[in-house]
């Protein structure tokens, strides 16, 4: 057989294997545009218009007017920032807390299993089940937490938290770490699983302590965990909706842009405006991504390359 055949016939075989591929992908392609690409290609389509709610079928393209009035709208930009400080703050404390918890469910004892094992309770406990939880605990008269400050003589047991600016907040991030904290810890836990032994034998043959050991060996080989933890419940944190919505109803400083998004749309009934308050949510949370990823993305691949 000559080379020009085996090439043809190469030729041939890889021709085949990609039209395989393609009609083995397409049913997922065509599932994936009928649930994203339709419904925001509808949303952008929507954000252009204004709709009459008393009149059926009466609409007025407008172009990028409600965008305009979003972006010049206080209440926007303050959602914004308040989204951004909710995602920053609880993203923080979730990272931390879950390397810590993973450091300690790495560690050899009687219990390791079911500690594990409990470990995702809280994040399989609906939200809403959560904020509800949360909102109990933190009751002004009768909530453990209030109760408990109040007998131990410590500030905040006379606050209504979910009534004052700031106090609000912090409920409702501390809500969001409880749950999701775990999550954090779980990724993290399995960065761990594949650190070779190897290296912390050779770290304790150069002498190296306890604190120099995490921070120069473990930590650096953890950071596309951490990456790969911090970039989901980062861009979940940015579209948070539920829990402020069960604990505060977006009062107190606690309105998201989700949140100013569904009052426009389901409570306003302003279905452009609320049509482009979504579209610069997707939007913010599509470039922290981008940005993420431009900048983490080296991280993020060694993940992909280690599983």
């Amino acid at each position: 057989m000559t080379t020009t055949t085996r090439t043809r016939r190469r030729s041939r075989v890889d021709q085949q294997q990609r039209r395989t591929a393609v009609w083995m992908v397409s049913p997922a392609l065509v599932v994936m545009f009928l649930v994203a690409v339709v419904p925001i290609g509808y949303a952008i389509w929507l954000s252009l218009n204004v709709y009459s709610v008393r009149q059926a079928g009466l609409s007025q393209f407008v172009g990028l007017t409600n965008y305009w009035n979003a972006l010049t709208s206080p209440e926007w930009w303050e959602a914004f920032r308040q989204t951004f400080f909710f995602a920053i703050v609880s993203v923080f404390l979730e990272v931390v807390l879950g390397v810590a918890m993973a450091l300690l469910l790495n560690m050899a004892f009687r219990g390791r299993g079911l500690l594990r094992s409990t470990l995702l309770v809280p994040y399989a406990v609906l939200t809403v089940v959560s904020a509800i939880t949360w909102q109990a605990m933190f009751e002004s008269n009768l909530g453990l937490v209030t109760g408990l400050l109040r007998a131990l003589g410590l500030p905040g047991g006379e606050h209504v938290w979910l009534a004052e600016p700031g106090y609000a907040m912090a409920v409702i991030i501390v809500a969001d770490v409880w749950k999701t904290a775990p999550f954090v810890a779980l990724l993290v836990l399995a960065g761990l699983q594949v650190i070779p032994p190897d290296v912390y034998e050779a770290a304790d043959l150069d002498g190296a302590s306890r604190w120099q050991t995490f921070w120069r060996v473990t930590l650096p080989l953890l950071r596309p965990a951490i990456a790969l933890a911090a970039i989901f419940r980062l861009l979940d944190a940015l579209r948070i909706f539920d829990l402020p919505y069960v604990l505060t109803k977006g009062a107190n400083g606690t309105e998201t842009m989700s949140m100013l998004a569904y009052q426009e749309l389901r409570e306003g009934r302003l279905i452009g405006p609320g049509s482009a308050l979504s579209i610069l949510t997707f939007a913010t949370v599509m470039v922290v991504s981008l940005v993420y990823i431009r900048f983490a993305g080296g991280n993020i691949r060694d993940v992909a390359k280690e599983n």
